[in-house]
């Protein structure tokens, strides 16, 4: 499985809104959030390219919460903490990646950015966890 590299300085993108397919549309393999049925070449390539944003900006903040999540889990004053393998067996990740989303996860909950300094307004992830 390929494991995303943590970012910590790049901009959030604010894509175009995600929105959930009817069961029916989404069992036919030719549907894709209607993409098919957009016949202006220049109307495919914008809709095209805000899922496309949509779909990254969703991935990083899921990796965001991956690391959260992981630093909870290994978090010494937890009675229940887990070691990096166990984190690792759990998300399909090497024990090496683990460990370097653990600390991802750490600068997430303290509000620190990649070099070390502190965000007046954090990642907001923190927040919903």
């Amino acid at each position: 499985m390929a494991e995303p590299t943590p970012r910590r300085n790049e901009p959030r993108l604010r894509p175009a809104p995600l929105l959930f397919e009817p069961a029916e549309a989404a069992s036919d393999p030719e549907h894709f959030f209607d993409l098919e049925s957009i016949d202006d070449p220049r109307a495919l390539l914008a809709r095209a390219t805000e899922l496309t944003q949509a779909f990254r900006a969703a991935a990083d903040r899921a990796v965001e919460f991956q690391a959260i999540a992981a630093a909870q889990l290994a978090d010494p004053r937890r009675f229940d903490r887990l070691k990096p393998a166990d984190i690792a067996e759990r998300a399909e990740w090497t024990e090496d990646y683990a460990k370097k989303m653990i600390e991802f996860g750490r600068d997430l909950l303290r509000g620190v950015d990649g070099n070390g300094r502190g965000h007046g307004h954090g990642h907001g992830v923190g927040d919903h966890v």
